[in-house]
């Protein structure tokens, strides 16, 4: 399996991970399938609980720092205003012994040129964990 592939299918298993929480919790959640592919912006995950509604972009990463392109951030903006859903990015660092997902706001992020980013240090220091988002 080539790299680009096996990336893929680690996001897509991180993704339903996230699924299997939310349904743990007595939410609602579903995958968008091909979310990065439409013309259209679209999370990754859309979970609520008939009070709230969330719109995640999620992402696993082996690496200490993650950089979100600035049309992937855009466009969960443009999706979470037209839903009227709250905007999230999850992240879970594959390679910390901390498999915990982060969930933080995308004020949250640390803007560098044309991208966005945030390390595993601001992730622990600033994320909520998946207990304290469903609150």
């Amino acid at each position: 399996m080539s790299k680009q592939r096996w990336a893929k299918r680690k996001g897509t298993i991180a993704e339903r991970d996230l699924i299997h929480l939310f349904w743990a919790n007595e939410w609602s959640a579903h995958r968008i399938a091909g979310s990065g592919s439409s013309q259209y912006p679209s999370p990754d995950v859309i979970a609520g609980n008939g009070a709230r509604k969330l719109a995640i972009e999620s992402k696993i990463t082996s690496s200490n720092k993650k950089y979100f392109p600035e049309e992937e951030i855009e466009g969960l903006k443009e999706f979470c205003s037209i839903f009227g859903a709250e905007s999230w990015i999850a992240i879970q660092f594959s390679k910390s012994d901390n498999k915990n997902w982060f969930f933080f706001s995308l004020e949250d992020l640390n803007k560098s040129g044309k991208s966005y980013n945030i390390d595993f240090k601001d992730c622990e220091m600033k994320g909520l964990l998946f207990e304290e988002l469903i609150k």
